[in-house]
């Protein structure tokens, strides 16, 4: 059984502390490729969490049964099986969708934060910690992944949600937010160019909050006399 302390823990550590877009710096191709909208943010993020989780829980279950020398090869395949799954749901039920993130998806096979979970955690844990573990980590990813689409959304077109048609179909254009109406546009915001910049902006508001805290921190602290 997991204790709250370890919940809260493995929640914090992947929202937070070691999170993979602010943090660790992992995965930066589709962070930076799929983010210029928050719908196709979302579910690139929600693609690559679901396929974490499960694939965690695959490797913790299997981890006594798989030699040390090859547990790479057989990580791999477990994780390509998985996204596999989800690359023919995706285009079965969300195909417009699936023709926009294109191969990002299959590309979630050889994303760095999948497998190294797998190899750093899911490998020498039990399964519900690796994929508390995982869901925490994906969250992350998907947090950075939304906030840097709305930037680069409403930067580049003065919207949000814009694609969620692609989704729910021709309807759901009544839900994309026209924050800055009559809005011309600013295209490197939603160019990679423009991706690099707003990133960088999100990295450097995080450390400075982190250095802010550590000071406020140390402030707290009562001199020893």
């Amino acid at each position: 059984m997991m204790t709250m302390n370890e919940f809260r823990s493995l929640f914090h550590n992947g929202l937070v502390k070691q999170n993979t877009g602010l943090v660790q710096l992992l995965g930066l191709c589709p962070l930076l490729a799929i983010s210029n909208n928050v719908v196709n943010a979302l579910s690139l993020g929600l693609a690559t969490t679901m396929v974490m989780a499960a694939s965690s829980g695959a490797v913790s279950g299997v981890r006594h049964f798989v030699p040390n020398e090859i547990r790479i090869p057989v990580f791999v395949l477990i994780i390509a099986a998985l996204v596999t799954v989800i690359d023919l749901l995706m285009n079965a039920f969300v195909h417009p969708l699936y023709l926009v993130l294109g191969i990002f998806i299959p590309l979630i096979t050889t994303n760095c934060i999948v497998l190294a979970r797998a190899d750093a955690f899911a490998a020498k844990n039990r399964p519900l910690h690796s994929v508390v573990d995982a869901i925490a980590m994906g969250l992350g990813l998907t947090m950075v992944l939304i906030v840097l689409g709305a930037i680069r959304e409403l930067a580049g077109q003065g919207t949000l949600l814009s694609g969620i048609d692609l989704v729910f179909g021709e309807a759901a254009k009544a839900f994309v937010l026209h924050v800055l109406p009559d809005y011309q546009g600013f295209l490197l915001a939603i160019l990679p160019p423009g991706a690099f910049v707003a990133l960088g902006l999100l990295i450097a508001a995080n450390n400075w909050y982190k250095a802010r805290a550590a000071q406020r921190a140390r402030a707290a602290v009562p001199v020893a006399a």
